[in-house]
């Protein structure tokens, strides 16, 4: 199921006429994503639940490639009945999707399991792991018209997170993955692909928080990593099908 790192270049235009929903649209991997995309041709999709921060990206990838569309959503609030209207309103506005990646992802900082607030475990799991799938079930029927779509989502080492300390984020990337692998095995023969991208090390606000003292000049872009989560939206992304394609650029 795991791939090793894979090349970064695509085509120009390698998502021309797409559509693409970017999950945690603002801020880290999902801004750089959204702008290699546009930049890739797709009309890109921008989730987040902070308005003012949505604006800024949306002003950005605006000036790299066709016109976003703007869908402001807190994926801990929401219920199944959100996400429908959301692919109702993907559809009716935009013709249909093409692709989901799913970049969003909460974490409060490094602490035991035993001393982590009842509601702050169940937030963080619903957020990291119950949220994306809600989110791709009920695009899954949209996703399925189009002769290629692709659902990718941004996992984590699990050899780092998945131990002492990491808390609701450890298991609910442990628990991503096998919804990852479970996904595939049910849409291999449909015009849906499933993938993972494991980036490695890169300058983001989570892992400021479990690694305080890290200076960041020391760990990469995330624009390092965004052709890559293009590569996989793309049609060229057939060939990492069901993978996990690990990319660590760190020196």
């Amino acid at each position: 199921m795991s791939s090793p790192s894979a090349p970064l270049a695509t085509g120009s235009l390698a998502l021309s006429d797409r559509v693409i929903l970017v999950t945690g649209a603002y801020g880290g991997l999902g801004e750089a994503a959204a702008k290699a995309c546009a930049q890739a041709g797709a009309t890109v999709v921008l989730l987040g639940r902070k308005v003012p921060k949505l604006s800024r990206t949306y002003d950005a990838v605006k000036a790299l490639g066709p016109t976003p569309a703007l869908y402001p959503l807190d994926l801990a609030g929401a219920d199944p009945a959100d996400y429908e209207q959301l692919a109702s309103t993907i559809e009716s506005e935009l013709g249909g999707l093409h692709g989901i990646l799913h970049c969003a992802a909460e974490f409060t900082g490094l602490k035991p399991l035993e001393a982590t607030p009842p509601e702050e475990f169940v937030r963080n799991l619903h957020v990291n792991l119950t949220a994306p799938w809600l989110l791709t079930q009920a695009c899954l029927p949209l996703l399925r018209k189009a002769a290629d779509s692709a659902v990718v989502f941004v996992v984590d080492d699990l050899s780092r997170v998945n131990r002492a300390y990491w808390g609701t984020y450890g298991v609910a990337k442990a628990g991503l993955l096998g919804l990852v692998r479970v996904l595939h095995d049910e849409t291999d023969r449909s015009t849906v692909r499933v993938s993972a991208l494991q980036p490695g090390p890169m300058r983001t606000t989570i892992r400021s928080r479990a690694y305080v003292e890290e200076a960041a000049s020391r760990v990469p872009s995330p624009d390092q990593y965004a052709g890559a989560c293009v590569r996989l939206l793309s049609a060229q992304g057939i060939e990492s099908r069901g993978q996990v394609v690990t990319l660590d650029l760190a020196p």
